[in-house]
């Protein structure tokens, strides 16, 4: 009779155990590297550019105002993207946070004067 107590006593606990297996969670998401983020940073302040550009072009095209304006508008950008990119090579290709929300102040200042 012990034995057979013993028996029903280890599957009890062997259910028991079973019951408390855990489905493993998947692993989060590797998070980007520092440099990454960085030059992420730099990639959206050319996008910028790039975007204010075409509309400079759309806006001459549509004669809003004349070609020397749109000249000085995108000298202007091509200024905004050579500090960019020289604030880039300081830190091996990317920006910091606080250098993309300045060149970001410089390029809101530069699409309010293409007229947003």
């Amino acid at each position: 009779m012990p034995r057979s107590i013993r028996a029903l006593a280890a599957c009890a606990l062997l259910s028991s155990l079973a019951a408390c297996v855990v489905t493993p969670q998947p692993a989060p998401a590797p998070r980007p590297s520092p440099q990454q983020i960085a030059d992420q940073r730099l990639r959206q302040v050319d996008g910028r550019i790039e975007n204010l550009g075409r509309r400079i072009d759309n806006r001459v095209n549509q004669g809003y105002y004349p070609p020397p304006q749109g000249g000085a508008l995108h000298h202007r950008l091509d200024v905004i993207r050579q500090e960019a990119h020289d604030m880039a090579a300081q830190h091996g290709g990317g920006l910091s946070s606080d250098e993309q929300r300045v060149l970001n102040q410089e390029l809101d200042n530069a699409a309010h004067a293409i007229g947003e």
